[in-house]
């Protein structure tokens, strides 16, 4: 067989639109749709509470313009339902009190508050105007032996439950944060959610209890075939499978080991509905769940309306002015996450720019694609950086093009190291174009 019939010629491209469609994130093209798969996923923000335990400095000013920027987000499509706050502070309390007037006054994303699992706690937010609140209740032997004087699952088990009672009694949704439950024995976890579940039985469906998942050390992996504790999906059937709705189940996962998008999605897959985390990732150690990565692939996924994603911008530039700036490689919204300084990628795009782009960055996320100029460059990635910047496509042959280029090229040669950016092309470029 020659070389040239070994792969048989067509008319035309096939860019796998049903996969990759043009004007949207990429979809999930399914030959077996899952069969715990939600009729619709949603995730919920922890910013104000594990954002800030992770060292994110909030002032009440600042807290309160990033749950602003969770309505311009969200808007009317329900992809970022809650918030959670901390109600210890006073600085945490004025937090809480301007979220609330805001919620009354119309802002999609409700807020919740976290608490202890202690009776004491619950009595502290009876009265803040909430509707649900978030109960710490650690659920592995590293914590129910080791936390509590004296230690053991019976001893943490029963706390939790009277604080739980507490909390039904105040006309509140208790939601249990099932800590570290990635490391939890399944004799500790399973019985305390069926305990959980009786107690509210009695109480108004609109205080059913929700259960939060937590892989507190981001040891979960997100395979059906691993042994509890460590298997994400495994753990929310077997949740499901004890009676907890998938709309009643969260996952909270941190990304100690690289998996925490992976592990969202098989938590989604298993039939969990919402995914609590950060926008922009931020929280503890490595981090939170980045809500803006699994948002992408649950409107992928078809079960959430596309949110607001170019208003993410606003908080990359707040967290910035915070000194907490998100890295530059960061996905999504890094200062270089669109960024090439291959000359064969610039040239690529050039050519035609979905070669180098996973979507339509400029259109979906208001972030230009962004080449910045180094030896290896070559003359297209001048061209493309004229052509971003200004509007006019120069050819490769124009000769201001090349002496720019030549220009650039000699302070390479000799010893430079540092891209070229716009900023410092800008005048240039103009000069050239007022000449051409």
């Amino acid at each position: 067989m020659s070389a040239t019939s070994a792969v048989p010629d067509v008319a035309e491209a096939n860019l796998f639109p049903d996969a990759f469609p043009p004007g949207d994130f990429p979809a999930f093209v399914w030959e077996k749709r899952p069969a715990d798969l939600p009729v619709q996923a949603w995730t919920t923000e922890t910013t104000h509470r594990d954002g800030q335990q992770g060292g994110l400095p909030l002032t009440v000013e600042t807290g309160l313009r990033i749950y602003d920027l969770m309505g311009e987000f969200t808007g009317t499509t329900g992809a970022l339902r809650q918030a959670e706050f901390f109600v210890y502070r006073p600085a945490d309390r004025a937090m809480l009190e301007g979220a609330l007037e805001r919620w009354r006054g119309g802002h999609p994303v409700e807020p919740t508050t976290w608490i202890r699992a202690t009776r004491q706690d619950a009595a502290l937010v009876a009265h803040l105007g909430v509707r649900e609140t978030g109960m710490l209740a650690s659920a592995s032997d590293y914590h129910t032996f080791h936390k509590f004087t004296p230690g053991g699952r019976a001893q943490a088990a029963g706390a939790y439950l009277g604080a739980v009672a507490a909390v039904l009694d105040a006309g509140l949704r208790p939601r249990l944060h099932l800590e570290d439950a990635t490391r939890a024995p399944r004799e500790f976890i399973l019985p305390f959610v069926e305990a959980v579940q009786t107690l509210a039985a009695d109480f108004p469906a609109e205080q059913a209890p929700k259960f939060r998942l937590c892989d507190t050390m981001g040891v979960g992996l997100p395979l059906e075939q691993v042994a509890w504790p460590r298997s994400v999906p495994g753990m929310a059937r077997e949740l499901r499978a004890a009676g907890v709705p998938g709309e009643l189940l969260e996952f909270h996962p941190h990304n100690d080991t690289h998996l925490i998008v992976a592990n969202c999605l098989a938590a989604v897959l298993a039939g969990c509905a919402a995914i609590n985390g950060t926008l922009l990732g931020k929280g503890e150690r490595s981090g939170n769940a980045p809500l803006e990565g699994a948002l992408l692939h649950l409107v992928g996924l078809g079960l959430v309306e596309r949110p607001n994603f170019p208003a993410l911008n606003s908080l990359a530039e707040l967290y910035g002015a915070l000194g907490q700036g998100v890295p530059a490689k960061y996905p999504l919204y890094g200062r270089d996450a669109h960024r090439t300084r291959a000359g064969i990628h610039a040239d690529g795009l050039n050519k035609f720019w979905p070669m180098y782009a996973p979507f339509d960055v400029p259109r979906l996320l208001g972030r230009p694609l962004e080449v910045s100029l180094t030896k290896d460059s070559g003359l297209a990635g001048l061209i493309f950086l004229i052509k971003g910047h200004t509007g006019r496509e120069l050819d490769k042959h124009h000769p201001g093009v090349q002496a720019l280029h030549a220009e650039l090229g000699a302070e390479f040669d000799a010893g430079r190291q540092t891209a070229v950016e716009w900023e410092e092309l800008e005048s240039r470029v103009h000069a050239l174009l007022r000449e051409t």
